[in-house]
């Protein structure tokens, strides 16, 4: 099995690129979010793979980090209905980061914004993986907390007010919890959601 190829870029397509690996090529399908970010054809590349053997075929699916193939694996072993063309669209359209995000706050419109992902699929993405998302969260775990409890409605009433508040105004629902969790750590747990509000108004302005 192949977990990781490091070469140089050959070509990039549409969906997939090509990694020469000291003179043999590997075609690697990936998100649009991976393709977008290889460097330019000659130009040195590490890919995380994960390799998918069937008996008609052996493809391999490149990622530019180990948590984006972890999140992949996640799709496509644990929600019912995501094969590795609805998984990479996932990918395509939400960073790992903005997925645990999404998955916490129970932000079904968000997930099925890729491409082939209808609301039933999403929900079921939401709900499926409602409990693994902390552990792979990455950037967004200082806040995963924070939105799964508001994703579930079980948070404090001043700060589901606060972040009611900062959506009411134009901010999506990350945005916002984002900005309430950074006003909650300078104002402290207890602070009331008129203090929270201004402090996360102060957060989004900067």
């Amino acid at each position: 099995m192949i977990g990781k190829l490091k070469g140089s870029v050959d070509e990039i397509e549409d969906d997939h690129c090509t990694v020469d690996v000291h003179g043999v090529g590997y075609v690697a399908y990936c998100s649009t979010r991976t393709l977008s970010a290889l460097p330019g054809s000659g130009e040195a590349v590490t890919l995380f793979i994960e390799t998918y053997v069937r008996e008609d075929m052996i493809r391999l699916y490149g990622f530019q980090s180990s948590l984006e193939r972890e999140w992949f694996r996640l799709l496509m072993n644990n929600v019912q209905g995501v094969g590795a063309k609805v998984a990479l669209a996932v990918l395509s359209t939400l960073s790992p980061g903005d997925l645990a995000n999404a998955i916490a706050l129970r932000d079904i419109a968000m997930v099925s914004r890729a491409p082939g992902v209808g609301k039933k699929v999403a929900e079921r993405i939401v709900t499926e993986l409602k409990a693994k998302a902390p552990a792979y969260s990455g950037e967004a775990s200082g806040t995963i907390g924070l939105k799964q409890a508001l994703g579930e409605g079980v948070a404090p009433s001043p700060v589901a007010d606060a972040v009611s508040a900062l959506a009411n105004l134009g901010y999506s629902r990350d945005i916002a919890a984002n900005a309430v969790a950074a006003a909650i750590k300078e104002a402290g747990e207890g602070a009331d959601s008129a203090k929270l509000i201004r402090l996360g108004l102060k957060e989004l302005a900067r």
